[in-house]
């Protein structure tokens, strides 16, 4: 474990930097989502699969790229990710007056929603367990991204363009793949002859001590897929219901991400404290409730509001708790089941807006979404109260033990 008083804090500042970039790109289809669907004719069907698209791959590449992070270290898989970004962002800028081609570009846009994966096991080595609740939950600031995203791109693409958006957005990741190609530093040297290969990383999946795994990627399905569903199809409820333009849609969305992401390290910082468990107890609860309130009430705006901005606050929280546990229950594997967790919590982002989109078709009401959203919640408690979870105990040296 590398002395947290040198590099530590270079470590989490460029990892954090580099996340944000990436979920600006990656969440870029969402607040653009409306002017693409006056722009191609979309159905509300078809705009919903189109800015769920970039979560699929997003969240399918989280697993081999955290196998990947373990194996040959954060600095030279972060800095391959951000290097290839580009590629799709000028594909979208050249060829966006295609349904076709922007689902192709946003699928393959989706590699950098896999970033999380990249800087979880990279934030993890610099920090001794007492303090990983806190790095990670300053490390998943990045989500901040979308807030970014939210604000900023219907600003830029009416000032500038659609096209010139998506290419600054490739400039800029371009340039962070060099910057942190050249500043960052792995917190121990990889040794990739001596890693297992992804079948046996993906071992904590299988036999005993499988059912915490499997536990962990419910819960970040519903905490980390809840807060991208919401912020993903928000501005086309608030567009909807209640007649806003886009840019003002797109900035209550943002604030939906700031409090979430500002939440997240809270959620670290008290997991560290108290605990992870009871941090997700608090906000798979909370969740329950207020998805309730939504079903019910999403029609009159201050319900709205209040329910959504404490929901953020919620889901925050949970998102923040999760990957506190992912060092403590599987300190030897945390890459790879980080990369499955993580994965987990990119499917949840997908499928919510395209049931969301079915529902509200097939009904004319948002409600019986939300009401699946408790659902899930409440299944995700559930399971918290009922799994078998040993207590972790710390070896002198500072490993986890169980």
């Amino acid at each position: 474990m590398a002395d947290e008083r040198d590099g530590s804090g270079r470590a989490l500042a460029l990892a954090t930097s580099a996340f944000a970039l990436c979920f600006f790109a990656w969440s870029l289809l969402g607040p653009l989502g409306p002017e693409l669907q006056d722009s191609l004719e979309l159905s509300d069907t078809q705009l919903a699969l189109m800015v769920s698209v970039p979560v699929v791959l997003g969240s399918l590449m989280r697993i081999p790229l955290g196998v990947l992070s373990d194996r040959f270290g954060g600095r030279l898989v972060f800095t391959a990710l951000m290097a290839f970004a580009p590629f799709p962002l000028i594909g979208l800028a050249l060829f966006n007056d295609s349904y076709a081609t922007v689902l192709i570009f946003g699928f393959l846009l989706g590699f950098v929603g896999a970033s999380f994966a990249v800087g979880v096991p990279f934030v993890n080595g610099w920090f001794q367990p007492s303090r990983q609740g806190y790095a990670l939950g300053i490390y998943g600031i990045g989500m901040g991204g979308t807030v970014l995203s939210a604000l900023t791109a219907p600003r830029i693409a009416d000032a500038l363009g659609i096209e010139a958006l998506f290419l600054i957005t490739g400039g800029v990741l371009a340039a962070m793949a060099a910057v942190f190609w050249l500043r960052a530093e792995n917190a121990h040297e990889p040794k990739p002859e001596g890693r297992p290969r992804m079948l046996a990383a993906l071992s904590a999946f299988r036999g005993t001590g499988s059912g915490r795994a499997w536990a962990l990627t419910l819960f970040y399905f519903m905490a980390f897929g809840g807060f991208v569903a919401m912020f993903l199809y928000l501005p086309k409820l608030l567009v909807d219901v209640y007649d806003l333009g886009r840019t003002d849609a797109g900035g209550r969305a943002a604030g939906f991400a700031l409090l979430a992401v500002v939440s997240r390290p809270v959620g670290g910082i008290l997991s560290d404290r108290i605990g992870a468990q009871r941090v997700l107890l608090c906000s798979f609860a909370g969740t329950i409730a207020l998805a309730l309130i939504l079903a019910g009430l999403y029609e009159d705006m201050v319900p709205l509001t209040i329910a959504c901005l404490a929901m953020a606050v919620f889901l925050g929280l949970g998102t923040g708790a999760v990957f506190k546990l992912v060092p403590e229950w599987f300190p030897d594997q945390v890459g790879a089941v980080t990369g499955v967790v993580g994965a987990a919590g990119g499917l949840g982002g997908f499928f919510p807006p395209l049931v969301m989109a079915l529902v509200k078709s097939a009904t004319g009401s948002y409600a019986l979404g939300f009401v699946g959203m408790a659902v899930v919640a409440a299944a995700a408690l559930l399971v918290l109260i009922s799994i078998d979870r040993p207590q972790l105990r710390l070896d002198p040296a500072g490993q986890g033990v169980t």
